[in-house]
């Protein structure tokens, strides 16, 4: 009886934790369990007992992991590179950037090596990202770590093989608000870092990510307040500075928007379409109907979510002119 009670704890934690809703302690802080493949896949298993958590497969593929790309006052942060397959020194390829999820407070690079693998698979330099999380910096400090991240991989293309011209940026939950509030803010004096070097990207990926924290149907509650440094009564500012939709410009990338079957993780997504169409630029909306939120971390889900990465991907960035 005593280890059920233990697992139903546990379990309420991360659920409260991936909704972004509940309240919680200072206590609660040192004993908020990981958000990773393996906890989604317990916390969803028994709501969907056909799933199975996404794994990495056997391949010959190149990485290099734990890069440092920039140093803050108070930690390195890394990110890994999966390289797809070189034939020549001088080669490169265009570049996807990916930002994990976790509502600003946990989560890992980890959790996007799977969906690293299969870009790189298909023809991308797949780089998993770690950022500033909300317990040891508040906002913005997580999107100017992300434009550092961008800035890097530009000041160093040759030796990463990246074509600095072509970078997208991908991110899931809370990682997809960070990766599309950070393609829309193309070298914003909001977000300055110390380098001159551009942090602008191509292309866009939204993985079930809110693009307004204000918006009538967002429902981003304490979670959110911690990163943004207060609740929206308190700080209404930081919500609003921090939400995507407020800053659509005829210089906006292509977006592609996956979504879940839960509304509220995609508040504000079809404002955002209608100002990008008012602009004539290309966005691609697809929704799994019966999926979880972090359905990306599951099968059946992830093989159609790279498939229409890719799809996208190739049409914006490869076949681009």
């Amino acid at each position: 009886m005593r280890n059920f009670w233990l697992h139903t704890l546990m379990v309420t934690t991360i659920v409260s934790l991936c909704s972004c809703k509940n309240s919680y302690s200072q206590d609660e802080h040192k004993v908020l369990p990981p958000y990773n493949i393996e906890s989604t896949y317990q916390k969803l298993k028994n709501k969907y007992p056909s799933i199975s958590p996404v794994h990495l497969i056997d391949t010959t593929l190149t990485i290099k992991k734990d890069i440092v790309y920039h140093k803050t006052s108070t930690s390195k942060l890394f990110f890994d590179v999966y390289f797809p397959e070189i034939t020549k020194k001088t080669e490169v390829f265009p570049v996807v950037l990916l930002v994990h999820g976790g509502g600003w407070i946990v989560g890992s690079k980890k959790n996007q090596h799977p969906m690293a693998q299969q870009l790189a698979l298909n023809g991308y330099v797949a780089i998993p990202v770690s950022y500033t999380l909300s317990e040891e910096a508040t906002y913005p400090a997580a999107v100017i770590d992300l434009k550092h991240a961008i800035q890097y991989i530009r000041e160093h293309a040759s030796s990463l093989h990246a074509d600095p011209n072509r970078i997208a940026i991908l991110g899931a939950s809370a990682g997809a608000q960070l990766a599309t509030l950070v393609g829309v803010t193309p070298n914003n004096t909001i977000y300055r870092t110390q380098s001159n070097t551009s942090d602008a990207v191509q292309a866009i990926v939204n993985v079930d990510g809110i693009v307004s924290f204000t918006h009538p149907e967002s429902e981003e509650g304490t979670i959110a307040g911690q990163w943004l440094g207060g609740t929206k009564s308190e700080n209404i500012k930081n919500w609003e500075e921090a939400s995507p939709l407020n800053y659509v410009s005829k210089s906006t990338p292509p977006i592609l928007f996956l979504n879940s079957s839960r509304p509220r993780f995609h508040a504000g997504r079809d404002d955002m379409i209608t100002q990008m169409n008012a602009y004539d630029i290309y966005s691609e909306v697809h929704t799994f109907s019966d999926a979880p939120h972090s359905f990306w971390l599951l099968n059946p889900w992830f093989t159609p979510t790279v498939f229409y990465v890719i799809k996208f991907l190739d049409k914006t960035l490869k076949h681009s002119s």
